[in-house]
């Protein structure tokens, strides 16, 4: 015979395994829900990535009918909207986000976006304030919040911004570059440097760095300097028709010739228009007697760029001191003191076919 209390402990005991089946089946299907709505996410962040609005919104529909108090939905939902050029519904989709998780940088940063692109600077700026806080090192957020400063033209507000960013991530290749360019602009050429020497020793291969260094270098007159970071920069971005054209210009100026043609020609490879390229290929080649090399050259820089004064100029020079040519050079300098150009020789050359 089963005592009373026996049966009462079976009866506890059932019912607790009862509880532990309930409860165990209750998280199965909440992670398995869970891992239903992280699959639509993903699929909508990589339709976004590709450019298919048409996928991203069916599959962050899909997270947002399964959990429609998903804040990583929400604000999924809100850059589908913005990049449909809805921004009023993504504002408002991006706010959902925020009621359920304040501390959202992303949907604070994207909302902030939003307030710019409406000229609600004021309101941008408190956004990606928050934004900052809520995640002190989410790097969009300061990006944004010093840009918005910079289109303000509070430089200082923004200088301390990219500070602020370089702090936390003391790297961060934007922020360097972007902080040395500001300071560079304000005058502060020792504290742009310094910011230039971390960004170059950190990222040795950034070539807007390296071209920012030699127009500084070459500002304070420190040719080998300058040079050195146009070889840095052309070697990084072997493209960059500005840093060639510099460096060509320095070898000129320094009479090596031979190495002033190879930078003037790479610029011309890359941008066959460039017509200072052509103008100052056309001054290497008279320096190293290559007459019709040089006439090819200032003429090209001439129909290339036909209000192009010191092209007229350089070219009337050719014509009158390698050429010989008065008439051909005349209508050169002519055309020269059209375009305002001003030179006391010239003046006296034009003025005395008057007389």
């Amino acid at each position: 015979m089963i005592s009373g209390r026996r049966i009462q402990v079976a009866t506890v005991l059932g019912f607790c395994c009862a509880l532990l089946i309930l409860s165990t089946g209750h998280s199965v299907h909440a992670a398995a829900l869970q891992d239903a709505v992280q699959h639509e996410l993903d699929l909508t962040r990589a339709a976004l990535a590709r450019g298919d609005l048409k996928a991203a919104d069916e599959a962050v529909q899909k997270a947002l009918h399964l959990n429609p108090a998903s804040p990583q939905a929400l604000h999924l939902h809100g850059l589908v909207l913005l990049k449909g050029r809805k921004p009023t519904e993504a504002a408002e989709e991006f706010a959902r986000a925020l009621k359920v998780k304040p501390a959202f940088a992303e949907a604070l940063n994207d909302l902030a976006e939003v307030y710019a692109a409406q000229g609600k600077s004021a309101e941008a700026q408190q956004v990606l304030t928050k934004a900052i806080e809520a995640d002190p090192k989410y790097a969009e957020s300061y990006l944004d919040l010093a840009k918005l400063y910079e289109s303000q033209r509070d430089m200082p507000a923004a200088i301390k911004t990219y500070q602020g960013l370089l702090a936390v991530q003391p790297t961060h290749a934007e922020a360097l570059f972007s902080l040395a360019t500001l300071q560079d602009h304000a005058g502060e050429t020792k504290a742009a440097a310094e910011t230039l020497a971390r960004l170059t020793k950190a990222h040795p291969k950034h070539a807007d760095a390296w071209y920012l260094t030699g127009r500084m270098a070459e500002k304070r007159n420190d040719l080998v300097e300058a040079a050195y970071a146009y070889k840095q920069a052309v070697a990084a971005k072997p493209d960059l028709v500005d840093a060639h054209y510099n460096l060509g210009f320095i070898y000129r100026s320094q009479g090596k010739s031979a190495e002033a043609e190879r930078e003037f020609l790479e610029v011309l490879r890359y941008q066959p228009g460039y017509a200072e390229a052509h103008l100052n290929l056309g001054v290497v080649y008279t320096s190293l007697g290559m007459l019709d090399e040089a006439e090819r050259e200032y003429t090209s820089a001439v129909a290339l760029k036909p209000e192009y004064a010191e092209a007229h100029y350089n070219l009337g020079v050719f014509y009158e001191l390698h050429r010989k040519d008065m008439p051909r050079a005349l209508a050169q300098y002519r055309k020269y003191r059209e375009l305002g150009g001003r030179d006391d020789r010239v003046e006296r050359i034009v003025g005395s076919t008057f007389r």
